[in-house]
């Protein structure tokens, strides 16, 4: 499984979320989007307004019916494959999942090199590191 470590440096978890549901929708799949709140009310809300031009299908209620479920909890009860950890909280249950993306900013840097040295090497998950750079993501090293 792959895990994609996401180093938040120059947009936040708001402005970086939308485009990674985009891609899931797009490719068929479903999403189990994790964190906290307040982080949860806040991409909740533009979810809805991101893109005034488009609708990105995403709720908390009824999960099974959501293709981007919105939840405090790693267990997707809408049958996602894809688990966006959204907090720089790093979750075991996040293994289960045919691919994680973790997202981290500064103030979570420690977690998530401990999540990284704890990953590293684990028989199979892959973990692969994301920066921004000129408002893209660059593979690092």
């Amino acid at each position: 499984m792959q895990v994609d470590f996401y180093h938040l440096t120059a947009s936040p978890m708001e402005k970086v979320l939308p485009s990674i549901c985009e891609k899931v929708l797009a490719g068929g799949g479903r999403l189990l989007v994790v964190a906290r709140e307040p982080l949860l009310s806040r991409l909740d809300d533009q979810l809805w307004t991101s893109a005034p031009d488009s609708f990105l299908p995403h709720g908390r209620d009824r999960p099974e019916r959501q293709p981007v479920l919105l939840s405090e909890t790693a267990q997707a009860a809408n049958g996602a494959a894809f688990v966006a950890l959204a907090d720089g909280e790093w979750r075991e249950e996040a293994l289960g999942f045919e691919r994680a993306f973790y997202f981290f900013d500064t103030a979570s840097l420690d977690a998530a090199r401990a999540a990284w040295r704890g990953l590293k090497g684990r028989a199979g998950v892959e973990p692969r590191y994301w920066k921004q750079v000129d408002g893209r993501w660059v593979q690092g090293p």
